[in-house]
C-alpha cells in the first residue's frame, strides 16, 4: 500500500471522525439537558456514556490528525502512532469510571425512586438511536485500522444498548407507572459497559506492554526461521504490534549459507506470517555475539 492511498484512507477517517463527534456532541447536549429537566437517572446514565462518546471521538480524532501529521523529531521516530493506542486506554478508563458512578447514583436512589415522565424518556432514546446508528456506520469501517477509532466505535455501540434500555424504561414508565424502572436500566446500562471498557484498556495495555501479537506464535516463528537453508542459529527474536495492523519484528540470525538468499527466505517467512516489517540481520556462523 502507498504512502498516497494510506494518507487518503487517514483523510477519510478524519472527516468521518469530525462528523462523529458534531453528531455526537449535539445529542449529549439534548439528552443532559432533559435528564436534568425530568429528573431520570436512566437518561442521565446514557449521557454519562454519550460524554465518554465525545471524549473518544475527540481524543480519537487528535491522535489519528497526529499520526497523520508525523513527527520531524529525532527522538520520535515512529512518529505519534502510539497516541491512538494511550488514547484508547485513557477512554476505557473513563468510560469504567462513569459506570461506577452512574451505578453508585442508581443505587442510592432505590429506596427513594423519584416519578420519572415516560414520554421524554422515549423521545430521546429514540433520537438516541438514530444518532448512534449513524455515528456507529461512520466509524465501523475504520475501526479495524485504528484502535483509538475502535474505541470510538465500541462506545458507541455500547451506547445504543444504553438507548434501547432508556426506550423500555419509558415504555414501562408510561404504561404501568412502576417508579423503579428508570433506576433499573441505568444500573443495567452501567453495567453493560464495563466489560467492553476492559476488554478495550486490555487491547491498548498489550500494545504499550509490546507484548507479541496474539495470532503470532513466536516459537513457531522461531522453528521455521531456524529451518531456513542455511541458517544455524535464531537469536534477539523480537515480535511487537506499533498500532492496530502494523505488527513489527527484529530478528538475528546465524548462518553457513549465501546471506542474500538466507535473508530473502527468512523476509518471506516473516511476510507469511502477516510481519511485513521486519528488521533481519544475517550473522556468518562464529561471528556472532556471546548471545547467540
Amino acid at each position: 500500500m502507498g504512502a498516497g492511498h494510506q494518507h487518503t484512507e487517514t483523510d477519510a477517517r478524519i472527516s468521518r471522525m469530525l462528523v462523529a463527534t458534531a453528531l455526537l456532541s449535539g445529542f449529549f447536549a439534548v439528552e443532559l439537558i432533559t435528564a436534568l429537566a425530568i429528573g431520570s437517572m436512566a437518561l442521565l446514565a446514557d449521557a454519562g456514556h454519550i460524554l465518554t462518546d465525545v471524549v473518544a471521538a475527540f481524543m480519537g480524532l487528535t491522535a489519528v490528525t497526529l499520526a497523520r501529521r508525523g513527527s520531524s523529531s529525532p527522538r520520535r521516530t515512529y512518529g505519534w502512532h502510539r497516541a491512538e493506542v494511550f488514547t484508547a486506554v485513557a477512554n476505557a478508563a473513563l468510560l469504567i469510571g462513569v459506570a461506577a458512578f452512574i451505578a453508585y447514583e442508581a443505587v442510592r436512589r432505590l429506596g427513594d425512586a423519584p416519578t420519572v415522565p415516560g414520554v421524554p424518556m422515549v423521545a430521546v432514546a429514540l433520537a438516541g438511536l438514530a444518532t448512534n446508528a449513524a455515528v456507529a456506520w461512520l466509524l465501523r469501517s475504520h475501526a479495524a485500522q485504528s484502535l483509538a477509532v475502535k474505541g470510538a466505535y465500541l462506545e458507541v455501540v455500547a451506547d445504543m444498548v444504553g438507548s434501547i434500555g432508556v426506550l423500555i424504561a419509558g415504555v414501562i414508565t408510561l404504561t404501568t407507572r412502576w417508579p423503579y424502572a428508570d433506576v433499573v436500566v441505568a444500573v443495567v446500562v452501567a453495567v453493560w459497559v464495563v466489560p467492553r471498557a476492559i476488554a478495550l484498556a486490555g487491547s491498548g495495555l498489550r500494545i504499550l506492554s509490546e507484548t507479541s501479537p496474539r495470532h503470532v506464535d513466536v516459537e513457531e516463528l522461531r522453528s521455521a526461521l531456524a529451518a531456513v537453508d542455511g541458517v544455524t542459529g535464531v537469536h534477539d527474536l523480537h515480535v511487537w504490534t506499533l498500532v492496530p495492523g502494523k505488527d513489527m519484528a527484529t530478528a538475528h540470525l546465524t548462518s553457513r549459507g549465501d546471506s542474500a538468499r538466507v535473508l530473502d527466505d527468512a523476509r518471506a517467512v516473516l511476510a507469511a506470517r502477516g510481519l511485513a516489517h521486519a528488521t533481519v540481520q544475517i550473522e556468518q556462523a562464529g561471528a556472532c555475539s556471546a548471545g547467540c
